[in-house]
Parts: C-alpha cells; sequence; structure tokens
C-alpha cells in the first residue's frame, strides 16, 4: 500500500468503528454494565419475565414454522422452475420475485383488510361476512411471512438445481435407479446443503422482520423479539435497558445462525461445475401434468401477489367503506386528496425521497471508498475493514437502530444529531451501507489487473487511472448499490418509527399511522403510490444502468 493513503485509509475506518462498531457495543453495555459494573442480573431478570419469556419462545416457533411452510412452497417450485419446460419461461422468474419486493407491512394489511369481519372477502363471498377467523391466528401470521419470504428460498434452491449436471441424473438411469430413487439418492443430497443454509437465511430473516408481527401480529396478540424491543424503546414506560437485553439476545442467536451456515458452506459444499462443457435439458411434463402444475403456480401467485395487491388497491378506491364493493362506490378523491390537500402527505413523500436519495448518495461514495480502502490494504487488514462495513447486513435492522438511538442519545452534549432529520439519515447510511459495498467489490473484482498496469504504463499516474480506467468500469455497480439503497430506503418501517424526529413522517410510518387511526382508505392510497414510485423509479434506474 502507498504510504500517502495510510492516514486516509486509517481516518475511514475509525469513522466506520464509530459508525457501526460504537452504536453495537453501546446495546452491550446497556444491557450488561449496570452502574458501572458488569452485572447479569439486570438481563437475568428481564429474561425471566413472563411476557418476555413467552416472547421468546414466539419467536423461535415463529421462525421454525416459516422454514417448513417456505420449504413446502419453495421445493417443488425451483425444481419446477429449474429442471421442467417451466424454466424456460423467465416471465415466471419475475412474477415470483413480486412477493419480495413488496413491503411486508403493505402486503399483511391487504391480507386483513381481506379477511376481517365484513371485509373484502365477505363483500365478494356473503359467506364470509364474519370474516375468516382462522387466519386471525398463528396460522395466518405464518401464512403471511411464508408468502413474503419463499421467493428468496426458491431462488437459492433453483440455483443449486441448475448446477446438478443431468449427467449424473442419466448415469443413474442408464443403471436402473427410477425417478424416485434418482431424487432421493443424488439430487436431494446435492442440494441438500444449500437447503439448509436457505433455512438458517429465512429462520433469522424472519426473526429479524418488523413489518408483519407488527401489522398483524400485534392485533392477534402475537409478540415477538423486534415488536417487544420496539415497544420498550418507544411506548412510555419506556425501558432502553430491556431494550439493549431484548436486542442483544436476538443478536446472539442470529450470530449463531450466521457461524452455523458458514460451517454448512464449508462443510457441505460440492464441486459441481467444471471446465467440461454440460447441456441443459429440461424434462418435458406430459399435458395433464403441466396444466396442473401451471395451475398451482396460477393459485400461489393469487395468494402471494393477487390478494393482497387486490386488498390494497380496491380499498384506495372505496369511497365510503360501509359500502364496499359496490358500483359508483370507487373514486380518486383519496389520491387526490394526498398529492393536492393533504400537507402531511406531500411531507411524508418529499421526506422519503429526501431520505433516500441523500442516503444513497452517501452510501455511494462511503461505500465505493470503503471497497477501495480495503483492496489497499490487502488480505490481512483488508478483511476486517471490510466485515466491519458489512456487518449491518448480518444483524437485524432493528438492532442497529436501537444501538444507534442508544449511542447518539449518549453523545447528544457533543454532537446533538439526534431528534433531528439529520439521525435519520445517518440511520439509513448504516442499514443500508453493505448494498454498496457488495456490487461495488463485485464490479472491481471483474477489472483485470492488466488493464490498470497498462494506464500507468502509458504514462497515466493513479488519479487518471482511477478517474478513466476503474471509476468507468465499475459505474454500473455503484449505480446498482445506489438503485437498491433507494428503493429500500423509500420503504423502511422500522428506522423511521422509531428514531424519526417529531412530527416527522416518511411514507411507511404515514401509511401505519393512517392504518391505525381509521383512515384506511387514505392509507391504502399512499401504499399503491409508494409501490408506482418504486417500480417506476426501478425501471428508470434499471434503463439508466443499462446505459453504462
Amino acid at each position: 500500500m502507498n504510504r500517502k493513503w495510510f492516514l486516509p485509509i486509517l481516518a475511514l475506518a475509525a469513522f466506520l468503528i464509530f459508525l457501526i462498531l460504537c452504536p453495537l457495543a453501546e446495546v452491550g453495555i446497556k444491557a450488561l454494565i449496570i452502574n458501572d459494573a458488569l452485572d447479569f442480573s439486570y438481563a437475568a431478570e428481564t429474561l425471566m419475565e413472563e411476557q418476555n419469556a413467552v416472547m421468546i419462545r414466539n419467536s423461535l416457533i415463529l421462525g421454525v414454522l416459516v422454514v417448513i411452510v417456505s420449504t413446502c412452497i419453495s421445493l417443488p417450485l425451483a425444481y419446477l422452475l429449474s429442471r421442467t419446460e417451466w424454466a424456460e419461461s423467465k416471465v415466471l422468474d419475475i412474477l415470483f420475485l413480486v412477493p419480495f419486493m413488496t413491503p411486508p407491512y403493505i402486503a399483511s394489511m391487504g391480507w386483513i383488510l381481506f379477511m376481517q369481519k365484513r371485509g373484502l372477502l365477505g363483500q365478494l363471498i356473503p359467506f364470509f361476512k364474519d370474516g375468516v377467523t382462522p387466519f386471525f391466528t398463528l396460522a395466518g401470521l405464518v401464512m403471511v411471512m411464508s408468502f413474503h419470504i419463499f421467493p428468496f428460498m426458491v431462488t437459492l434452491l433453483k440455483n443449486a438445481m441448475l448446477r446438478v449436471p443431468e449427467s449424473l441424473d442419466e448415469a443413474a438411469a442408464v443403471c436402473g435407479a427410477g425417478f424416485t430413487a434418482r431424487l432421493r439418492k443424488i439430487f436431494l443430497p446435492l442440494v441438500t446443503g444449500n437447503y439448509v443454509i436457505g433455512a438458517l437465511l429465512v429462520f433469522v430473516k424472519t426473526l429479524s422482520e418488523y413489518g408483519t408481527p407488527y401489522t398483524l401480529g400485534r392485533r392477534i396478540g402475537f409478540d415477538v423479539f423486534t415488536t417487544d424491543i420496539h415497544r420498550y424503546a418507544t411506548i412510555a414506560p419506556i425501558s432502553f435497558g430491556k431494550a439493549a437485553v431484548l436486542a442483544s439476545v436476538l443478536v446472539t442467536i442470529c450470530l449463531f445462525m450466521w457461524f452455523i451456515q458458514n460451517y454448512i458452506t464449508m462443510t457441505h459444499s460440492y464441486r459441481l461445475v467444471g471446465g467440461k462443457g454440460t447441456r441443459r435439458t429440461f424434462k418435458i411434463l406430459r399435458r395433464p401434468v403441466k396444466l396442473a402444475t401451471g395451475a398451482a403456480m396460477g393459485f400461489l401467485f393469487a395468494l402471494a401477489v393477487g390478494i393482497p395487491y387486490f386488498s390494497v388497491i380496491a380499498t384506495s378506491l372505496i369511497k365510503l367503506r360501509g359500502y364496499g364493493l359496490q358500483a359508483g362506490n370507487f373514486t380518486l378523491a383519496h389520491y387526490a386528496e394526498l398529492l393536492l390537500e393533504h400537507d402531511k402527505a406531500m411531507d411524508a413523500i418529499l421526506n422519503s425521497l429526501f431520505l433516500a436519495v441523500t442516503a444513497s448518495t452517501i452510501c455511494a461514495v462511503l461505500g465505493t471508498l470503503t471497497v477501495f480502502a480495503v483492496k489497499g490494504l490487502g488480505k490481512k487488514w483488508g478483511r476486517p475493514l471490510e466485515a466491519i462495513s458489512l456487518v449491518p447486513e448480518m444483524l437485524p435492522g432493528i438492532v442497529m437502530v436501537i444501538g444507534l438511538m442508544l449511542f447518539w442519545n449518549d453523545i447528544y452534549d457533543v454532537l446533538p444529531l439526534y431528534n433531528t432529520l439529520g439521525i435519520l439519515v445517518l440511520t439509513y447510511v448504516v442499514l443500508f451501507l453493505p448494498f454498496t459495498v457488495q456490487y461495488v467489490t463485485s464490479s472491481l473484482t471483474q477489472i483485470s489487473a492488466s488493464l490498470i498496469e497498462a494506464g500507468r504504463v502509458f504514462g497515466g499516474n493513479t488519479i487518471y487511472v482511477f478517474r478513466r480506467i476503474t471509476v468507468p468500469l465499475i459505474l454500473r455497480g455503484i449505480a446498482a448499490g445506489w438503485m437498491m439503497t433507494f428503493i429500500i430506503s423509500l420503504r423502511e418501517l422500522v428506522a423511521p418509527s422509531m428514531i424519526a424526529p417529531p412530527n416527522t413522517l416518511v411514507i411507511s410510518t404515514f401509511i401505519t399511522r393512517e392504518f391505525e387511526q381509521g383512515s384506511v382508505s387514505l392509507g391504502m392510497a399512499m401504499a399503491v403510490l409508494c409501490i408506482l414510485i418504486t417500480a417506476g423509479c426501478l425501471l428508470v434506474l434499471n434503463r439508466g444502468i443499462k446505459r453504462f
């Protein structure tokens, strides 16, 4: 490493430690340091409280059940999309990503509106006018969360199945093994390692999820880690100590799962891709089987996407909720009110756009600098710096938010950022910095060292080579990281609901507030606008990235 870059890189590392590790350390301090001494009694008492013990049990049960249901959905779907003629349909890949791209709190609100007493289902089918009671139980919560998370597992399993060579299946068939035997003896063992990794990640994501437990879980009285941490930190009587204890337990569980995942990745991986070319053939389904599987996938898409989107859009257009889905009871007035009359709504939209643009831009700059610092330091010192920048991705977002709340509140006299819009920008930067780091790292690793060396041979100094060769080649990665940060920032719920200044709303908190206060149509109109803004920005940014 060039010695003149040592101090700037050291300053960057110190800044990341201050930004990310110090807030996390604050969580542990609040949980275990009592009266300036290490004391486990407060944490033990908190965990022994009956409601907290029940909450921990609820969280673990919910995680296991979501893994089971997601597996039942994902395993056959991944097989159809990787090994049969359905794999040739690229549209299906896009359609089954929609549930994962939909904000979970919006999807759960759609399900509530559809299933509740005198809900949309009851208006369509009078038999259900009193609602679907079983939905407002643990079963309904598991179903809604599984419909949101299963595309993640499908993608992971599909990629694993695509890497299984067709020649292995053919060799087993030549030796007399039937379809069931080949599936059990060859195919499933080769994808089991990837499945276990996916299952562990789904478990962690379920424990980390806040939107669905906040909207549906609270309604049925099913508390989990995220809702209890939020309650202790935001609702009187506020107890940051108990919030820190629960956050520490949640971090411990998630890190334990990450260690298991890394162990499985290192010990249960198979090298299925070699230098020899392989041909890919897809199983041709008989017509009845193809019709049945097509109908099943259509039904799954209707449940995962159709019902929540129908509920959200229909509710946003209803003039009077008492009349429901009747001719003449539809209007665009709620959209007009949001865009032309409702000051809080426009403030929420503008706040969200400001936060998304600002955080994305800062992440793009900071993430790119971090990637180059990691490269300049080499493996020995670069890896720890990269690990620090990726820590927020490994932990539940609510834990990072709690840490930032505690840390910046403690140093308010030195840096009075808490209770300003700046603290939200900083929180978004911390939460979403890993996206830029990962995208830029991926782009940088694809650049051949010979291009940089050629620039230097022809007289280009370090700045010139960086500006004319390196930056243009990684610009697409920077733009992709910016785009991902922008989209997720636009719909973020947990950070603004906990750390936003008083009377400051963003799109997500506006939707949840209107939903809770009974202005459901107005809230759903904002939800539709959120989806449209996100989709529109995604299309525009994608088209812009392709021009790089």
